[in-house]
């Protein structure tokens, strides 16, 4: 588990620029509706399809024996996982015993330009979650803290059908702000919203041009 990430006033009022491709969430948090155009979205649906079929998905299990909603794989020098013995990182898959697939390129590339869009010019993930949300999967509130670069953002692209977004604070307490992440958005949060609670409603019901009746959801991070 990381440490609680430094919180300076440049955080505290980080300036958003002032654009209407920019939709606040929170200090150092936006939705960049949009980012990924709809004629490129078939290009990152290309480079996730080399990298499910070396690491293909699947449901993991919480440390509490349950079997989670939404069927995961990662790609990256890292990969998250979960099972009986805990939340961590690894370098190798749990099920192949072989290295994670890289991120491509093209999947970095739109992470680092969407990270510096909102100021965070440093960043490289070395470890993207890749979820698949069938109807009625969920994510549950939760903050991100398994990773050690905790001044490093999250940078999150949504693709397919559209999932109801929630995002808080620090505080599990604090108040939810809801937004609808359509395919190609983005999402970054960093700085005094690194730590910032957020989860996904129930997937409801449709079809999707592309993903047919899902939502893929990549989460790049620094661990």
């Amino acid at each position: 588990m990381g440490v609680e990430p430094p919180v300076t006033t440049a955080d505290l009022f980080r300036s958003l620029p002032d654009s209407p491709d920019i939709l606040p969430l929170g200090p150092g948090a936006a939705v960049l509706p949009g980012f990924v155009r709809a004629a490129d979205i078939a290009e990152c649906l290309a480079a996730l399809s080399g990298v499910l079929r070396q690491a293909p998905l699947r449901h993991m299990v919480t440390p509490g024996g349950h079997r989670m909603t939404v069927a995961m794989s990662n790609c990256g020098t890292w990969g998250w996982t979960s099972d009986l013995q805990g939340y961590r990182y690894s370098r190798t898959d749990p099920v192949s015993g072989s290295p994670w697939p890289p991120i491509p390129p093209l999947l970095a590339g739109i992470a680092e330009r969407a990270a510096n869009r909102l100021g965070y010019d440093s960043f490289r993930p070395d470890a993207c979650l890749i979820n698949r949300y069938r109807p009625g999967a969920k994510l549950s509130l939760h903050q991100d803290r398994d990773e050690h670069s905790l001044d490093q953002p999250i940078v999150s692209l949504s693709l397919g059908l559209p999932a109801r977004f929630r995002f808080g604070g620090a505080d599990r307490r604090a108040r939810l702000r809801q937004t609808v992440l359509e395919s190609g958005d983005v999402v970054v949060w960093g700085g005094a919203s690194r730590l910032a609670y957020h989860g996904v409603l129930p997937l409801e019901d449709g079809l999707h041009p592309l993903t047919g009746a899902c939502r893929l959801n990549l989460s790049f991070r620094r661990t």
